[in-house]
């Protein structure tokens, strides 16, 4: 078991921002330093490195313009934000094998001033690849774009389940409460109501507006070391009691149409359960958690796929706000950076420097995207 083993020790980021002037690599490349500064190590320090597939900087560029020296270690994780939380998995494999002492995960876009992930591109139908033959089957009928492909199964949950779009606001109304008292976020000092969410406009039915998480320019990275090497580091461990990857059956990419069942995310089932195995832990247990909020139907799916409540339960459970979500403001409130900002958020809640900070001891969960393979982790002190 790799539970207790590794910890994430530093945390950095950039700015979040809807242009930032400057390129991918130098955001890359700000946010690891400020990661290796917040753990007190220095680039000779590394020895691994991990990112997305989707990510525009090798390993190799980035360790060069650190000044790094030998990488021992470098992976690469796909599926888009479904990456986030398995960069993290792949290096606490990497340090628990010993493979690697000191393992980096970073992501760096300009997702709103540069590659815009919200509008339709024909490549993604016409690569000469699986996932191209995959979104062929859709984008000629109109579903060309994440938040089209998402509206259909958020269409069908509310046949099955009676929700409403109000429900789904609720999501966004929490994550932008959050988002009002953290400086770091896009949406500080806005908070929203349900009444703002329902004036806001279709994007694609039932997908409003406020529905939608946001595109953001910045980056995120993460350090992961020996729980050994940590007790010697300048802050708290978050130590990695379980990580896990999941893809269900018959898994599409976003838009998972020809399954018996439509109205869930069985790809966070899996890693759900993997993360209760390892873990020991309990839904129950959890005191905060961080859920991938791309779109706010698939946080109420995803809390159901965790077991915090039954299939079509989930509006409910969010009524009666039992549970802390997104306590840094989300993708919805915060700044859309692939999923490594809540990463970062779950650090901070177990260091006990979040703004919006949940008392207790417990663990923190983390998911990545949702609606494609994902990941999932849980921390602690």
């Amino acid at each position: 078991m790799i539970g207790g083993r590794a910890a994430v020790v530093g945390i950095g980021a950039t700015e979040f921002s809807k242009d930032s002037g400057r390129s991918e690599l130098r955001l890359a490349v700000e946010a690891v330093k400020a990661a290796l500064a917040d753990a007190g190590l220095e680039p000779s320090d590394v020895d691994g490195m991990v990112t997305f597939t989707m990510d525009s900087n090798a390993q190799v560029a980035v360790a060069r313009e650190l000044g790094v020296g030998d990488l021992r270690f470098f992976s690469h994780i796909g599926y888009g934000g479904g990456a986030a939380c398995a960069t993290v998995q792949q290096a606490v494999l990497a340090v628990a094998g010993g493979v690697a002492d000191v393992v980096v995960c970073y992501r760096a876009l300009n997702e709103r001033s540069g590659h815009r992930f919200g509008q339709v591109s024909r490549l993604a139908a016409s690569a000469p690849t699986t996932s191209g033959v995959d979104n062929s089957w859709h984008y000629p009928m109109g579903l060309g774009t994440p938040a089209a492909t998402v509206a259909m199964v958020a269409r069908r949950y509310q046949h099955g389940y009676g929700a409403t779009s109000a429900d789904f606001g609720r999501v966004s109304v929490i994550a932008r409460r959050h988002a009002a008292t953290n400086p770091h976020a896009w949406f500080y000092q806005r908070p929203i109501t349900i009444d703002d969410h329902q004036a806001s406009r279709w994007i694609a039915e039932p997908l409003r507006l406020l529905d939608c998480c946001q595109e953001s320019d910045g980056a995120v990275a993460l350090v992961v070391t020996s729980v050994e090497r940590a007790a010697d580091l300048r802050q708290e461990p978050a130590v990695v009691r379980a990580a896990a990857q999941g893809s269900g059956a018959d898994q599409f990419i976003m838009n998972s149409y020809y399954r018996d069942e439509l109205t869930g995310l069985p790809e966070m089932g899996v890693v759900g359960r993997e993360l209760w195995r390892q873990s020991g832990f309990r839904p129950a247990d959890i005191r905060t958690a961080v859920l991938y909020d791309h779109f706010t139907p698939y946080v109420l799916m995803q809390l159901e796929e965790l077991g915090f409540c039954g299939p079509g339960e989930a509006r409910h459970f969010l009524a009666d706000d039992p549970l802390p979500l997104n306590t840094h403001g989300g993708q919805l409130g915060e700044a859309y950076i692939h999923g490594m900002n809540g990463i970062a958020e779950a650090v901070r809640q177990v260091r006990g420097t979040a703004v919006n900070q949940v008392d207790g001891d417990g663990p923190v969960l983390v998911t990545a995207g949702t609606g494609v393979p994902t990941s999932g982790l849980l921390l602690s002190g």
